[in-house]
């Protein structure tokens, strides 16, 4: 594909959910992964201390429900994920069972996917898909 005259995209340089109820998201993000916020005046929570995606993707719905049921079908009954998020951590065991244990329904749980990486996956308070995963290939790529 080619990109448009004059634009070059240089990095991802943020991401993150937009909020209904903060609260829970701070419960998630902040107290369950362990992710040092800083905290402006009208609660905008931010941190510059995470490294920057080493991978971005429109990843078909089809796709994300292949990967998390085994099937093409996204079941009714779970929200429709409007994006996918990944976090790369040492051990997807040890952090799978801890948000379990902070109430946290894992979708797939210590999966070895084809390509290599391990992933856990649940649905967050904002409706992201969100992955708990080791990546040798990220890993190899640093």
């Amino acid at each position: 594909m080619d990109a448009p005259e004059g634009l070059k995209i240089l990095f991802i340089a943020g991401f993150g959910p937009i909020d209904r109820d903060i609260s829970d998201s701070r419960k998630l993000y902040s107290h369950a992964l362990g992710i040092a916020f800083k905290e402006d005046d009208g609660g905008y929570l931010y941190t510059g201390a995470l490294q920057g995606a080493k991978h971005f993707a429109l990843w078909p719905l089809a796709q994300a429900a292949q990967s998390c049921f085994g099937n093409n079908i996204w079941p009714d009954h779970i929200p429709v994920p409007q994006a996918w998020l990944e976090f790369e951590v040492d051990s997807v065991e040890e952090a799978t069972a801890d948000l379990e244990s902070r109430g946290y329904r894992m979708l797939v749980r210590n999966r070895l996917e084809p390509w290599g990486q391990t992933v856990s996956r649940f649905i967050s308070p904002e409706g992201l898909l969100v992955g708990i995963t080791f990546t040798p290939a990220l890993r190899e790529a640093s």
